[in-house]
């Protein structure tokens, strides 16, 4: 798994007009290949009566999947000039679909490059760039007696805290940096003079900064 990728925040569109077209620039995150179809298939159905709705996306941690479709426009102005907005920004795991509605007046093949590259571009920003960072779970179970300097000191760190369970002891779900677990572990178990019980958890990604 990657330590960290960029991508976007959630679902979203942005439309913008040039030379009397409409342009709808669509923008979602997806996991797998197959999602990325599905939601392309998905606008299409929403727009039937659109002059085109170009499409593409970038999959997988080493950006296995990728593909681009101008859905009609002459080849290599739509989809590839969208394709060139993810990659450029550095996006993983994205899709992006720019719906045309033609407006009666010819782009030209330049035109239409810029058109779709802005489109693509103006579904992206509405959908929130943002970048995840891969974290591991690891739960620390500490006497009531130690809770007091374990909470002080994870605050100092600047460690994420996934929630803290009280019963007859505490049990806190750290969340540090993946890279960084093992250090954690090490400085944990000294801080806590060997008294702290630790479970590793899961991998998980977080937004930055959030």
């Amino acid at each position: 798994m990657l330590n960290r990728y960029s991508t976007v925040r959630a679902e979203s569109n942005k439309e913008i007009v040039i030379k009397r077209s409409r342009f709808i620039g669509y923008a979602k995150p997806v996991e797998t290949e197959e999602e990325a179809v599905a939601y392309i298939d998905e606008i299409k159905r929403l727009h039937r009566s659109a002059t085109h709705n170009c499409s593409a996306y970038v999959v997988g941690e080493r950006d296995q999947w990728q593909k681009a479709s101008d859905d009609g426009e002459p080849s290599g102005t739509a989809g590839k000039p969208i394709l060139e907005v993810i990659k450029n920004k550095g996006l993983k795991n994205v899709v992006v679909v720019v719906t045309r509605y033609f407006g009666g007046i010819m782009l030209g093949a330049g035109g239409l490059v810029r058109a779709y590259t802005d489109g693509a571009v103006a579904g992206i920003e509405a959908a929130d760039e943002i970048v995840k960072v891969l974290h591991r779970e690891v739960f620390v179970d500490v006497d009531y007696t130690w809770y007091g300097k374990l909470e002080n000191e994870l605050h100092g760190r600047g460690t994420r805290v996934g929630g803290t369970d009280f019963t007859d002891r505490v049990k806190v779900r750290c969340l540090p940096e993946s890279p960084d677990s093992e250090s954690f572990i090490d400085w944990i178990t000294d801080l806590t003079q060997g008294q702290g019980i630790i479970t590793i958890g899961e991998e998980l990604y977080f937004i930055d900064g959030e």
